[in-house]
């Protein structure tokens, strides 16, 4: 009987033991199963079990560690595997300290080879802890990926000019802010997340940022509000646009509230200054052309009615050498003074305007008969002569004025324009310093220029041009040195036209660049068939030599006729030095660089001739004739000879022009005049002429001592 017990027993100790057995293998499947790493520790900091995960993850060996290993030697074997760098005394001695107060140690630690682990350190119940360690390296590197993004968004966002910010739809706190609010909110984003716009603004602003916000919630499609004005009680008045977008959640139901405001003030200015500037005169701040004609249809409708009025077209006399002479700010500052003289002669009603250079006018409302104009225009005439100072300069000028009335001198708008400009022509054409109404007859004179206008455009298409040559002889040697180039026009009707009279066509149409390269081309082409010690010399007009590709194109004239450029002599006058003309000066300096002589033309008529020869080393002094002309009845002798002295203490050489009688020519000599030019010698020649006249050698045939 005691046997069949002992047999039982033992029986049911075996099926105990295995079923203890299939218990711990279930759980230590269980634990080895698991994602996490996990270790347990008794009370007295020794561990009892820990999973294959666990090992796998430090890159612990099992029979390394094993039940009865400390806990400090569990870390220390994890520092030699480099799956702990931290200080492993001190990481010890914090999670005892906090398992005995019975507090969960968290922890991130980094390894050697890049992961990361969290680590937990759970403490149980009746002593000891488990401690949990879980690989978060991919997550970690999306959190910082995402840390990353939005740090760039944010950055994105601060740096976009627009003020942006989000609020909480149904809050409406702020929750986000761009740096550009903080500026116009007038306080930091620390100072604005978390508040509504009531807590920041004024309650009136705020009631209007309330009511924006209902709006942009009751729309699917968000809330625009154009140009308004916006008076901030940080920074004052400015426009601006706002746009409000509401986002929703994944059920529809409104979540937040995305703000884009635009301070659109300085682009308001800048279209006010460009409206403005469409209308006045940039100079004088008076009005343009385009609002005269406006204001001129105004008074035409009036005059239907039987009111009168006059349109006075004014022209300042000798503004352009005062311009030329003094140079444009000088010319600017009296053109300022005069604007600012005429309207204070203005009655109410009246309108003046700058119509483009030295050019006003003036409508005179309300007039009752001719004697009002003429009162008017001796009023604008008196404040006009009176002396002003301009930068330094004691100036007088006067003006040209021309009257044209309406309803009597045309209804319609250009016609009267028209009329009045013909007026103020023929102002001019009288001497200037006057007035003239508008007759019928004028209109013949003005029809007569624009005639010739359209017939020099017609010559340079039909080539109607023809190029003479007056040579330059040696007052010492009796040789022939140079021919200079002179432009005429062979008119099919009235044969040819002084160059006087067509000139200052070309000029003011634009003209003159076209023809004073067509005349560098042709008699450089003709130059070069000329013996190799004669010189050609080739007026260049002001107007040219605002061309900074001037140097090119007598570069390119030189090259396709191959004309050596030490051959080639350009005469330009004073005015080309206008002022302080630097980009004049260093399209002489280009001009010099290629090879070809300097000569200024009609020396000591101007204002400031003597700095010039300062400024430029000129190679040639041109004497005007009229100096010539008076030689021997004058003084112009004694100028002539200053000219002379001039020239040779600076190496230049001097040309006398329209020498005429022996008597000059022989006084020229004795005062040391190099060369002569007139029609004692010889009279301008066409091409084929001059030829014959120059020789094989170049000596004239017939000249006397």
């Amino acid at each position: 009987m005691l046997y069949v017990l002992i047999r039982q027993i033992r029986r049911q100790n075996r099926e105990a033991q295995q079923r203890l057995e299939a218990e711990r293998q279930r759980l230590d499947t269980a634990l080895n199963n698991m994602i996490q790493g996990l270790v347990l520790f008794d009370a007295s900091a020794r561990m009892v079990v820990c999973n294959q995960r666990y090992l796998d993850m430090c890159g612990l060996a099992a029979d390394l560690i094993k039940p009865g290993c400390s806990f400090e030697e569990v870390m220390r074997h994890r520092k030699v595997t480099g799956s702990f760098v931290g200080d492993v005394d001190e990481f010890c001695a914090t999670v005892r300290t906090n398992i005995a107060n019975g507090q969960v140690t968290e922890v991130v630690t980094p390894t050697i080879d890049g992961r990361s682990f969290s680590i937990v350190n759970q403490p149980l119940a009746h002593g000891g802890w488990v401690a949990t360690l879980e690989d978060i390296t991919e997550r970690r590197n999306l959190e910082q990926e995402r840390d990353r993004n939005n740090a760039f968004l944010r950055e994105i966002v601060d740096h976009i000019p627009s003020q942006i910010t989000v609020k909480d739809a149904h809050t409406r706190r702020y929750l986000l802010v761009n740096r550009v609010a903080e500026t116009h909110f007038g306080t930091s984003r620390e100072n604005i997340i978390g508040k509504t716009a009531l807590d920041i603004f004024p309650p009136a602003h705020a009631q209007v940022i309330a009511e924006d916000d209902n709006m942009v919630l009751e729309s699917a499609d968000g809330f625009f509000k154009d140009e308004h004005r916006w008076l901030s009680h940080i920074t004052g008045e400015h426009y601006i646009t706002s746009r409000r977008i509401g986002i929703r959640d994944q059920a529809g139901m409104p979540r937040y509230i995305i703000t884009v405001v635009d301070d659109v003030t300085e682009r308001r200015r800048a279209n006010e200054r460009i409206a403005h500037l469409a209308h006045y005169d940039a100079l004088t701040d008076l009005p343009n052309r385009v609002l005269f004609r406006e204001q001129i249809e105004r008074e035409l409708e009036k005059a239907k009615q039987g009111q009168q009025f006059a349109l006075l077209y004014i022209d300042i006399d000798e503004f352009k050498s005062i311009n030329d002479s003094l140079g444009h700010h000088v010319g600017d500052e009296l053109l300022k003074t005069i604007a600012g003289r005429i309207k204070a002669c203005l009655c109410e009603g009246d309108l003046i305007a700058r119509l483009g250079g030295d050019e006003f006018a003036v409508i005179q409302t309300a007039i009752r008969g001719i004697s009002d104009v003429e009162d008017f225009v001796a009023s604008v005439h008196r404040a006009i002569r009176q002396p002003c100072d301009c930068l330094g300069h004691h100036l007088s000028t006067d003006a040209s004025i021309g009257v044209a009335l309406a309803p009597r001198d045309g209804t319609d708008l250009d016609q009267l324009i028209r009329n009045a400009d013909i007026a103020m022509y023929g102002a001019k054409a009288e001497g200037r310093r006057t007035h003239r109404f508008f007759e019928p007859e004028m209109g013949a004179m003005a029809r007569a220029r624009l005639t010739m206008e359209q017939d020099l455009r017609q010559a340079m298409t039909d080539g109607g041009f023809e190029i003479h040559y007056q040579p330059l002889l040696d007052l010492n040697s009796n040789q022939v040195t140079g021919c200079e180039a002179l432009l005429r026009w062979r008119h099919a009707e009235r044969g040819l036209i002084s160059p006087a009279e067509f000139i200052p066509i070309a000029e003011d149409t634009g003209l003159i660049g076209e023809l004073g390269e067509w005349v560098l081309r042709t008699a450089c082409m003709e130059a070069a068939k000329w013996p190799d010690h004669i010189r050609l010399a080739v007026n260049v007009s002001p107007i040219q030599f605002k061309n900074i590709s001037l140097a090119l194109k007598v570069a390119s004239a030189l090259d396709a006729s191959r004309l050596k450029p030490s051959r080639l002599e350009l005469e330009i006058t004073e005015a080309v030095l206008i002022g302080d003309d630097e980009m004049a000066l260093a399209i002489l300096h280009q001009l010099r660089a290629i090879g070809v002589r300097i000569a200024l033309d009609d020396f000591g008529t101007g204002y400031s001739s003597l700095s010039y020869l300062k400024r430029f080393p000129f190679d040639k002094i041109k004497i005007d004739r009229s100096f010539v002309s008076d030689i021997t009845v004058d003084g112009s002798a004694t100028i002539v000879q200053s000219v002379v002295n001039i020239a040779t203490s600076r190496n230049m050489t001097t040309t006398a022009e329209g020498v005429e009688t022996e008597q000059q020519r022989d006084l020229l000599r004795e005062l040391g005049c190099t060369e002569m030019q007139g029609y004692l010698f010889s009279p301008p020649k066409p091409a084929t002429e001059l030829r014959r006249l120059l020789g094989p050698s170049g000596e004239p045939a017939l000249v006397r001592a």
